[in-house]
């Protein structure tokens, strides 16, 4: 049997490795930091019907009783410890076995190509849980850091529409959904939600994962919008 090996350009070059110490967070201690982040997260899951985990704040299992998902987030105003990350992009691929609350989390992370060391760094302990503050939470949920890597993280925000794109890793694109006010999307709002009180509903259109033995596909599920305004405990 011939084992597969990623591309050269898929590895992660070993100056840009998370930390080993960040590889199982759970056993990792936070380390409190001036950071912020406005913007938006986007998402598309294997939800059947719009995801449970919203208003049941991850104690409802998934639809299908596990949560397979990619996320993007655009971050228009942001910085970790000074270092600016305004217009960064980052994308994850995030694959839970059941109950969101239950952890057990695996995370990979795709940071654009275009941040400095310093930005890459931070955005890692942010999405690692390790900077504290509103990603806090993740290192209790998160069981594995599967990978992290430099790439370029193309997002599409047009009207109603919001796409992702990492080469041939992950393409997503999806769809606001409409409420009776046809020029109005429906809206879940003054959630306690982790990722922001509001949250736009949206579906699938086309939309797929492959990376790390990972092939998804998530066209006509769940997908969900919502302004994200986060920061560090000492922000």
């Amino acid at each position: 049997m011939v084992e597969k090996t990623r591309e050269p350009s898929d590895q992660i070059a070993i100056s840009q490795r998370i930390d080993q110490r960040m590889a199982n967070p759970k056993r990792s201690k936070m380390q409190p930091t001036d950071w912020a982040i406005k913007g938006e997260l986007f998402l598309n899951c294997s939800c059947t019907t719009f995801c449970p985990c919203v208003v049941s704040l991850g104690a409802h299992p998934p639809t299908e009783g596990h949560c397979h998902a990619w996320m993007g987030i655009a971050i228009d105003d942001g910085h970790f410890e000074g270092e600016d990350l305004s217009g960064l992009n980052v994308g994850l691929l995030v694959d839970i076995p059941g109950r969101m609350a239950e952890g057990n989390w695996k995370v990979a992370a795709y940071v654009d190509e275009r941040s400095t060391q310093k930005a890459y760094d931070g955005l890692l302990k942010i999405f690692s849980g390790q900077a504290g503050g509103t990603t806090g939470l993740f290192t209790m949920l998160v069981s594995e850091i599967i990978g992290a890597e430099r790439e370029k993280v193309d997002i599409i925000r047009d009207g109603t529409k919001r796409g992702i794109y990492i080469g041939r890793k992950i393409q997503g694109e999806i769809e606001m959904i409409t409420g009776k006010n046809p020029d109005e999307p429906v809206v879940v709002s003054n959630s306690k939600y982790w990722m922001g009180s509001e949250i736009i509903a949206a579906q699938g259109t086309k939309s797929r994962v492959r990376d790390y033995g990972r092939v998804w596909d998530f066209g006509g599920k769940s997908a969900e919008i919502c302004p994200i305004d986060w920061k560090g405990p000492r922000a």
